[in-house]
């Protein structure tokens, strides 16, 4: 629904059979039965949105509006908002932490990391990364969230439990590294760099870069098919690396 202009991220809560489209350009969700392929709600009001998440068990997903500063949480029932968090500067990435309930939120220009309570829909705590934020991703196997730090040329790691950082990895080469895929079973980060047009792979155990692709077109959003072992990267220029 509504009008041909960018789309960003996307979600799917597969327990409900919805997928959450961020329709950047109308500034709304866009909410797709996957069964039936019709658009079953269209959520309005959610500023220039970015990320979108859907956390199944908590009937809720969360939406970033870099517009206005905030994350808006979204019903999965009733496809309706339901509170809005005030963030740092343009909010864009978005990974939930299920042992603590928390949220971490990409301020991309605030450079920082905001931290809500998905319990209360509250914010908790603001993490200084020191340079402006990449994407954002929880890894299930460390229980950690990751943060591509684009103005340091670092991957961050943070520890939910106590909301500090634990460790500043290095990613030597990287100019712009924004996007970012954690493959947990592999044990590997996939760092999508924009402004070099660079894919670089990091080993998490050794925490090193084992390869490295060039690409074209400001490479960002990307997505892992398990089953297949596919990789998909997708760049601003319109192209679908495979």
């Amino acid at each position: 629904s509504g009008k041909a202009t960018r789309w960003d991220s996307m979600s799917l809560d597969a327990s409900r059979s919805r997928l959450f489209i961020a329709h950047l350009g109308d500034s709304a969700v866009g909410v797709v039965d996957t069964k039936t392929k019709a658009v079953v709600a269209t959520v309005s009001h959610i500023g220039e949105v970015h990320g979108v998440v859907a956390i199944p068990e908590l009937g809720q997903a969360y939406a970033t509006a870099t517009k206005t500063n905030e994350v808006v949480a979204i019903d999965a029932t009733t496809l309706k908002i339901i509170a809005r968090i005030q963030t740092g500067a343009h909010p864009d990435g978005l990974a939930y932490a299920p042992e603590v309930h928390k949220l971490y939120v990409s301020d991309e220009y605030g450079k920082t990391e905001t931290v809500i309570d998905v319990q209360s829909n509250k914010r908790v705590a603001t993490i200084a990364l020191g340079g402006s934020v990449g994407n954002t991703q929880y890894d299930p196997i460390s229980k950690h969230i990751f943060v591509n730090v684009q103005g340091t040329a670092e991957l961050v790691e943070i520890d939910p439990a106590t909301e500090k950082i634990v460790q500043r990895i290095p990613v030597p080469g990287a100019d712009g590294n924004h996007g970012l895929l954690i493959e947990p079973t592999l044990r590997l980060a996939f760092i999508a760099c924009e402004d070099n047009d660079e894919l670089m792979v990091m080993d998490l155990r050794t925490k090193k870069l084992v390869a490295e692709f060039k690409v074209e077109g400001k490479p960002d959003v990307l997505g892992y098919d398990a089953g297949l072992g596919l990789l998909y990267l997708a760049s601003e220029s319109g192209v679908v690396y495979q």
